[in-house]
């Protein structure tokens, strides 16, 4: 069996009293699409910058490519490419400047550099704006840019932290075809991060769920679904009650009732034959119905049906993961700098051969 690509063995970081990262255990394949799948603030960014050498865990262990993140993070750095949320790219510069600075801070020779600007341009459609001041790129644009220059010295595992945050529509499906075209062609595991539900069921072979620091569940997209039941009933009220629960539970042909907020998820194995009666139970508990519409289960059902929340409503903490990262500053593993060259900026994470 080929070694796994990602392995975490109960991996933790603590800040203060708070826990971003609780203890994950993780096996990810040689060549998989792992979609870690989680709101802000359930330690996604946490894992990835441990993942990345860029903090040392509290407890536990990771090894990526085989190599111990808090031991060996030189090895970590030159297998790893990393785009994370915020791009780290200099305006003045241009798309084909960076790049090349990029492979310079790898160690590749000038041909080597030229040949792989080339190669990574096939991969990431950035088209003639290569060869402007990055300053006049869309946002779009500028992520497309960054995840090129995390491919410059062709790694083994790319790690991208939430790549299509903020971006429309267009943007967004751009990227998810060039991802899919850098696994399926070249074989690269990707770690995805996401809050968009739509990215992990497109995308990951596999996804896992993290909730306040814990990997709550983990499968193929479809196997997660199918944990929730076949349909789902949606009811949108005026008034959620104890009672309106109740009465739901009390319909034969129901599997499950989940409330939040002002929706109930009613979930059963035949969802047409028992949407007359949901309606009817509804009416019986004296609640005034905004909506009523049937589907299929979605990962925002299984994140639901785990946590009791929704996926954007965010994870319940006292202290948010965002907040906590900046405000404590680890010191990086003993006779290393934690954090790869910056490009410009201490966000980055692509690393130089020494």
């Amino acid at each position: 069996m080929p070694e796994p690509a990602i392995v975490t063995e109960d991996i933790a970081r603590q800040f203060g009293d708070f826990w971003a990262v609780a203890g994950v255990d993780l096996e990810i394949a040689a060549g998989e699409i792992y979609g870690f799948l989680g709101p802000n603030g359930a330690g996604k960014s946490t894992l990835v910058r441990m993942l990345c050498t860029l903090m040392r865990p509290t407890r536990g262990r990771g090894l990526v490519a085989g190599h111990d993140v808090a031991n060996e993070p030189e090895q970590v750095r030159l297998r790893i490419g990393v785009a994370l949320q915020d791009a780290a790219l200099d305006d003045r510069q241009t798309g084909r400047e960076l790049l090349d600075l990029q492979g310079r801070l790898y160690g590749l020779r000038r041909a080597e550099r030229s040949v792989r600007v080339e190669q990574v341009l096939r991969l990431v459609d950035i088209g003639s704006a290569i060869d402007r001041q990055i300053k006049t790129y869309s946002g779009g644009m500028k992520r497309r840019l960054d995840l090129a220059a995390a491919l410059i010295h062709d790694p083994d595992i790319l790690f991208l932290d939430e790549p299509t945050t903020g971006l429309d529509p267009e943007s967004r499906a751009a990227v998810w075809e060039e991802v899919r075209s850098l696994n399926e062609q070249h074989g690269t595991t990707i770690f995805l991060t996401t809050q968009y539900l739509e990215e992990a069921d497109e995308l990951a072979d596999r996804v896992g769920i993290i909730s306040r620091g814990r990997l709550v569940a983990e499968g193929t997209p479809d196997e997660l679904k199918r944990t929730v039941g076949t349909d789902v009933i949606v009811a949108r009220v005026e008034s959620l009650t104890d009672t309106t629960l109740q009465t739901l539970r009390s319909v034969p042909g129901v599997d499950e009732v989940v409330g939040a907020h002002q929706e109930v998820m009613v979930h059963a194995a035949n969802g047409a034959a028992v949407m007359s009666p949901v309606a009817l139970a509804l009416h019986d508990a004296g609640t005034t119905v905004v909506s009523l519409t049937l589907r299929t289960p979605t990962l925002d059902d299984v994140f639901l049906q785990l946590t009791g929340s929704h996926l954007q409503d965010g994870a319940p903490s006292d202290r948010s993961e965002r907040s906590s990262e900046h405000s404590e500053h680890p010191d990086p593993p003993a006779g290393e700098d934690a954090r790869a060259p910056d490009r410009g900026s201490d966000k980055s994470t692509k690393g130089a051969r020494t």
